[in-house]
């Protein structure tokens, strides 16, 4: 088997610019729309959303490894991170280190990529790991880099990454490609295709023992903000994730050759719905904001800790809908008190009610009852 780096034209990627053109342009404006949208909130609500869309996305780039975290201490660290007021709670080190890096994201998204941040990214990212050398450094081992499934005693090669004495040579070329191709480059490419390359350049490498992944991902969104000029609050990661194997198909599919037309067309799509999912939760929030105002002086202690609870949940809504029992559960009241709270809340236009008998379910009224629960 051949891989793309063993190339001679390596790592000369090509690609359809034409065809790739007008997602290029939708997503220029769209990133406008969503900046624009954005100035439509509460600052209360943008830091809301800046905190949720970081959390989400480092939840998500860890789940997309097999790696599950507590959402809530991913939440807290980054809060702490960012100035901001916590619950105190004590947070892992797998969630610190993600938080930490999902933070230094955001917060230096404009400067220029350096060995220096990569290194800085790797040790945040495995803080904990006491399986695993180097931290902090490209991989020095000399065993073969692959990615494989299957059996022990039969694996599959996905992929096979240059031998670790290459690494530096690898690495020096591709930071100077990104900085090249930043907007103030030399070089200097639209944003889809600086992002979707600078993706599957680094995973074709895969410098680090660990982590190639989460980081590469966290590339592909540098690249994107330093193309429209400020943070962009994509929900890239959380897109990925649900598709994981569409993704992992895509990355197969394009590392044997250098022409990349389909995973630039595989990942622009990507990018364009991760955009959308931005702008419904703008949406989202403006309607929250909506609502409570409307609400205002009409909620009891109870119904306002149970939307409160609802409205945690985001996009996707309280799982399976909230029941009498979560009521309970949630408020610590009488059975006949939280009829007459769901109630009210249905007839006050808070929630929506689906189901009958002991299917009854209810729905925030901001949010589309899913198909088979009406």
């Amino acid at each position: 088997m051949t891989w793309n780096w063993q190339q001679d034209e390596w790592p000369n990627f090509s690609y359809d610019r034409e065809a790739l053109a007008p997602n290029e342009t939708q997503f220029i404006h769209e990133a406008g729309m969503v900046h624009g949208a954005i100035k439509h909130l509460t600052e209360g609500d943008q830091s809301q959303l800046t905190i949720d869309l970081i959390s989400n996305e480092a939840v998500t780039t860890s789940e997309i490894e097999g790696e599950i975290l507590n959402r809530e201490s991913v939440q807290s660290s980054i809060r702490r991170n960012f100035g901001l007021d916590t619950d105190n709670r004590k947070i892992p080190l797998a969630e610190q280190g993600i938080a930490a890096l999902m933070s230094d994201l955001y917060q230096h998204a404009g400067t220029t990529l350096s060995e220096e941040q990569l290194f800085g990214w790797h040790t945040m990212l495995m803080r904990g790991r006491n399986d695993l050398t180097p931290i902090g450094a490209y991989r020095t081992t000399q065993s073969p880099m692959q990615v494989v499934s299957g059996p022990i005693a039969t694996p599959k090669v996905h992929f096979e990454a240059p031998p670790s004495h290459r690494i530096q040579t690898e690495m020096n070329r591709f930071l100077a490609w990104f900085n090249h191709t930043a907007p103030v480059g030399q070089q200097s490419l639209p944003a889809l295709m600086r992002a979707g390359i600078a993706h599957l350049y680094f995973e074709s490498i895969h410098p680090f023992e660990d982590g190639n992944g989460r980081i590469g991902r966290a590339l592909s969104e540098k690249a994107l903000s330093q193309n429209v000029g400020r943070p962009t609050l994509i929900a890239l990661s959380q897109t990925i994730c649900r598709s994981r194997k569409a993704y992992y198909a895509a990355l197969e599919d394009n590392n044997k050759d250098l022409d990349i037309t389909d995973w630039l067309s595989y990942f622009t799509r990507t990018v364009l719905e991760a955009q959308q999912y931005t702008q419904h939760l703008i949406d989202y929030l403006i309607a929250k904001t909506r609502l409570y105002d409307r609400l205002r002086g009409k909620l009891n202690e109870r119904q306002d800790k149970v939307l409160t609870r609802m409205f945690r949940e985001g996009l996707d809504g309280f799982k399976g809908g909230l029941s009498a029992e979560n009521y309970l559960k949630i408020t610590h009241t009488s059975r006949a008190t939280a009829t007459r709270d769901l109630q009210s809340l249905v007839e006050l236009g808070a929630l929506r009610k689906a189901g009958e008998l002991k299917h009854t379910r209810y729905w925030l009224s901001i949010l589309k009852v899913p198909d088979g629960q009406s």
